[in-house]
Order: C-alpha cells, then structure tokens, then sequence
C-alpha cells in the first residue's frame, strides 16, 4: 500500500492498516515480546555516556546524543551552509524513522506483525525528499525547534491520552479480539501529528508549520 502525496499533503505521512482481529496471546505478552527489537533500534538511537577519572581525582562524565541526534545536527549545517540535503542520509533517516514507527505500532498493539528491519508491513511512513535550495529557507531549522514548542506541549497531553487508549485497547483485544476502531484511529492520529512535528523541527524535510491536526 503506497501513499501518493498530492499539492496539499504534507510531506510527512503515517498510516497503518487496520486489523479486524488481533491475536489475544501476542497482545498479552507484548510488553516482552518487544524488548528484543527494541533493545535494537535503542542500540543504534541512543547515546552514549563516557566517564574520565583525571588524575586530580575528578570525576568527568559526557554524554553524546547518538546518531538521530547527530544527523539533526548534520543536517542543519549542511542546510545553513550550502543549502544542501544529501540524499544517503536522508534514506538512512526516513528508513530510522520508519523502523521506529514499525516498533512503536508493534508497542501500540495496532499489529501483531512483528517489527521487520527491511519490510514496511503494515506501517506505511513517507516522507518526501526536499529540494533544498528551492523548498528550504537556509536559516529556518535554527529556530524550528523553538517554533515546534506548542506542538510539544499539546503532544505531550496526546501522549498521555494515547497511553490509557492504548491500555482500554489491550483489554478489548483481550476480551473481544478487536481493537475498537476509533480508539485505533487516534493513536494512529497521534503518531501521525508526532511524525510531523518530527519531520518539521528535526529531519528538517520541510518549511511547512505542521497543521494542529490527528487526519
């Protein structure tokens, strides 16, 4: 299943396919069955923590931002400075950011297939590739993540209403089988509006202010 972006869509899209059953023994066990996978996907986005001990007998701990965090920071300067967005890099992110939905679907309970590191599955995540020069202001992503800050604040209420959904939704697979279709329809929509934000303040694929929306 593909997305085609038409004028008025924005250049970072999420849906995921709807399930008329889902299986009661994967869903009451996913909270362990997920750790495995995401061992993996926090291996390749975390940090990293490095303690020196001088000679002084001080004690110096730094922390890197690991790779997301460097790739935001890549991207910036390379938009700042040459108004470029090379395209490998880009891949490598859209790629991260379809992996991590695929898990954070998987977590959600909105499919009992298991994340694959390759195959799209049942998540389908575009993000369309900037011309750079034409589509982005070459100041802008110095600022867009101050810019993003109501989002976070209604993100961060989303968030928790997602939780308890996703709570209701664990019990009513387990009773029933289904996952009720509105309630699957609004963690798909918070996804959705994080994808944004994401796409916005932090691949920085985009100019457009992400719209205050869960379509």
């Amino acid at each position: 299943m593909s997305m085609p972006a038409t004028p008025t869509a924005y250049p970072a899209r999420l849906d995921v396919d709807y399930s008329d059953e889902h299986n009661r023994v994967t869903t009451l066990f996913r909270l362990f069955t997920v750790i495995p996978i995401a061992i993996v996907y926090g291996a390749l986005t975390a940090g990293a923590t490095k303690t020196v001990h001088q000679s002084s007998g001080q004690t110096v701990t730094s922390t890197s931002g690991g790779i997301a965090a460097g790739l935001f920071v890549a991207t910036l300067l390379m938009i700042l400075f040459r108004q470029r967005y090379p395209r490998w890099w880009f891949d490598f992110a859209r790629e991260l950011a379809r992996f991590g939905a695929r898990i954070g679907a998987y977590l959600a309970l909105l499919t009992d297939r298991y994340p694959s590191t390759v195959e799209e599955q049942d998540v389908h995540l575009e993000i369309d590739y900037p011309d750079a020069e034409r589509d982005l202001n070459r100041w802008l992503p110095l600022v867009k993540w101050l810019l993003a800050i109501p989002h976070y604040i209604v993100l961060f209420f989303l968030f928790v209403a997602a939780f308890v959904v996703v709570i209701i939704a664990w019990f009513a697979i387990l009773f029933t089988g289904h996952y009720p279709r509105g309630m699957f329809d609004f963690v798909v929509g918070v996804g959705r509006w994080a994808l944004r934000v994401e796409a916005y303040a932090f691949l920085l694929v985009t100019d457009r202010y992400p719209p205050f929306s869960l379509s």
